[in-house]
């Protein structure tokens, strides 16, 4: 099982295939929204959740190990930035393009968005994380698949590699 974990106890457990659907329809929103710095972090993170690169069942990461930022602000604009996110995927972005019918995607968005609407930042570890660097920032997109590269990494996107 991979494990996405919120705060007080609060977690998403999903099995390899639930995974990665969680992670392409991520995907296909945060290559849409990112514009800042942390937004290419966290678009980094996630491809870092690819099963067919890391191995199934070898992903998944804490909401307390991310480096939210060191400002109550920077904090705050984190977090809205992964609700947006999280919000663009519940919409059913693009899913269009996916060459599967993405079941359970919404109960697990919606679940995590609850985790990361009730995570409180301010109980967010200090020091490094789960979130990759500033050097490590997802910033290649792939022309193909119009998504955000895995980029200094590997060389594909999350839906290269599922090709392969």
């Amino acid at each position: 099982m991979n494990v996405f974990e919120g705060g007080d106890g609060h977690h998403l457990e999903m099995t390899n295939g639930g995974t990665a659907v969680f992670v392409d329809v991520l995907m296909l929103a945060v290559s849409t929204l990112a514009r800042e710095p942390w937004e290419f972090r966290f678009a980094a993170l996630l491809t870092l959740q690819d099963q067919n690169v890391m191995g199934r069942g070898a992903v998944g990461f804490g909401l307390a190990e991310l480096d939210w930022g060191d400002s109550r602000q920077e904090r705050a604009a984190a977090r809205e930035f992964l609700l947006r996110v999280l919000d663009l995927a519940l919409s059913r972005h693009r899913w269009e393009e996916l060459p599967y019918v993405p079941s359970r995607a919404e109960e697990h968005l919606r679940t995590y968005r609850t985790m990361v609407q009730d995570f409180d930042s301010e109980t967010a570890q200090i020091g490094p994380g789960a979130l990759p660097g500033p050097q490590e920032a997802a910033m290649a997109s792939c022309v193909r698949h119009r998504v955000l590269s895995a980029l200094p990494f590997w060389e594909a996107c999350v839906f290269c590699t599922a090709e392969d």
